[in-house]
């Protein structure tokens, strides 16, 4: 095991690399009514997050297979490389399906980006000692969270939308640099024993991008009752059967189906897709509101989603350090499930006469839920299963918080265009916002129901001494034994 100062600058570059993935998300969310002005394809705008984080969700196990078998650094810089191209191809579109193919180029990096990097994490530090860099991660998820729509605007505002992605060049190549020249070389397993569940991941993809697509389309360009829409929910249903019975078959299933048995995690999961939905819509949206009913500058959009991310990062701080000295955290995730709750319900009233101050109260609410359950859910997950699945919880509780992205920004936009149908006035905007956050308010209120469901079974400790409780116990006394 490296030293400890070693052990820093070699996560110094994994820090860059995940900053460079979370600061993406948030400038060009800041970028969007800029660049459907330039591009037109109003009607496509969701598309161009749902593409970058529906690819990010189906090629993150990927990535972390491939990691297993050729090294993970080695495929780490790989997947540093596709990102910077699909950044670069990003900025160079001339029309907006141009720019939806790049960010699926991005997207499949950004899965890379986010999958290893915690590997890379968890190799160089083992579990007792983690802990000591957990500030390292707070930092890079404040200058994501905060710096993101602040670059954002500023970047749009001077520079241009292109710029947007090409910002992500010179922070990539630092980081590419850095992590090829301070990660020590790892050796990849025996080739012999890994296999890729290529099946699991091609019906896993065929699922989510059906269900995504059904979502996009029902009543916007097909009827809900339409051979199109009926036919991509048959084979979201077909593809997610086959799934499960492919992840029943195989040796290494790419998300093994005994993390399903904890309680927590299923509940953990529901809660993350809430969590999707919510964070990503509210980034998209928020801004567009801003700038089109209450007439603010691409730059000072950017600096009024402050309030929502902000104490994102100081709540999930303050509680992390709470559920670290007393081991208790259940009540976080009901406080998050509350205040997300409170918060979407007021942001679904706003309208042409809000100012910008009270959408600024109300987006403080949904940024202290948000903040309770960013941090609180991951450990919640990894909690409830055995240190053997400890990969599979963060990797599969990220699934959900990214389809719970994708499928509700499809949703989003299918009630956005509705609202706009006629033209993006200051009244249809408010009215199409005031629809997207009164169905978060709705999600919102599942993520609570499972937050007050959830068992508390005390944290692990360093070495993992604390034995978790078999998984029929984690349902009911009286569940049967799987």
């Amino acid at each position: 095991m490296p030293d400890s100062l070693s052990v820093r600058w070699a996560m110094l570059g994994v820090m860059l690399a995940m900053l460079l993935s979370m600061l993406d998300n948030n400038i060009v969310g800041t970028s969007m009514p800029t660049i459907v002005r330039d591009l037109g394809g109003a009607a496509h705008l969701s598309w161009v997050v749902i593409a970058y984080t529906l690819t990010t969700a189906v090629s993150t196990p990927v990535w972390g297979k491939l990691g297993d078998l050729y090294s993970r650094k080695r495929v780490f810089l790989i997947s540093i490389g596709v990102f910077l191209a699909g950044s670069v191809l990003s900025g160079a579109a001339q029309d907006m399906g141009q720019l939806i193919g790049f960010r699926v180029v991005q997207g499949l990096g950004a899965g890379g980006l986010g999958g290893l990097a915690f590997a890379l994490i968890g190799s160089l530090v083992p579990p007792r000692e983690r802990g000591r860099y957990q500030g390292m991660t707070a930092a890079v998820m404040a200058l994501g969270t905060i710096g993101g729509p602040l670059v954002g605007g500023l970047v749009t505002g001077h520079l241009g939308w292109r710029w947007a992605f090409y910002i992500n060049l010179p922070l990539g190549l630092i980081a590419f640099a850095w992590c090829a020249l301070m990660l020590p070389a790892d050796r990849p397993a025996d080739r012999a024993k890994v296999r890729i569940d290529w099946a699991g991941i091609a019906l896993l993809t065929l699922t989510i991008s059906a269900v995504v697509l059904a979502t996009s389309w029902g009543g916007v360009r097909y009827a809900w009752g339409s051979w199109q829409v009926a036919g991509l929910l048959v084979a979201a249903v077909a593809g997610l059967a086959a799934f499960l019975a492919v992840q029943r078959r195989v040796s290494e299933p790419v998300l093994p189906l005994r993390v399903f048995a904890h309680r927590n995690f299923g509940l953990a999961s529901v809660m993350m897709l809430a969590l999707g939905v919510v964070m990503f819509g509210a980034s998209l949206y928020l801004p567009l509101f801003q700038q089109t009913v209450q007439h603010t500058s691409v730059t000072d959009s950017g600096l009024l989603l402050v309030p929502l991310m902000a104490p994102v990062v100081i709540v999930s701080q303050i509680g992390g350090r709470v559920m670290s000295r007393t081991g208790r955290y259940k009540i976080f995730p009901v406080l998050g499930g509350v205040f997300l709750v409170a918060g979407t319900a007021l942001l679904s009233t706003m309208g042409t006469g809000t100012s910008a101050v009270t959408a600024s109260v109300y987006m403080v609410v949904t940024g202290i839920g948000m903040g309770f359950f960013t941090q609180m859910t991951t450990t919640i997950a990894q909690n409830s299963v055995e240190p053997r699945d400890l990969g599979v919880a963060s990797s599969g509780t990220n699934l959900f918080r990214t389809l719970g992205a994708s499928v509700g920004l499809a949703v989003f936009g299918m009630l956005f265009n509705r609202a706009t149908a006629r033209g993006t006035s200051a009244s249809s905007v408010a009215s199409g916002t005031h629809q997207i956050f009164l169905l978060a308010a709705i999600v919102s209120a599942l993520a609570l129901v499972a937050a007050l469901a959830v068992k508390e079974v005390p944290l692990r400790g360093p070495g993992g001494a604390t034995r978790l409780p078999a998984p029929q116990q984690a349902f009911s006394r009286s569940s049967p034994r799987p």
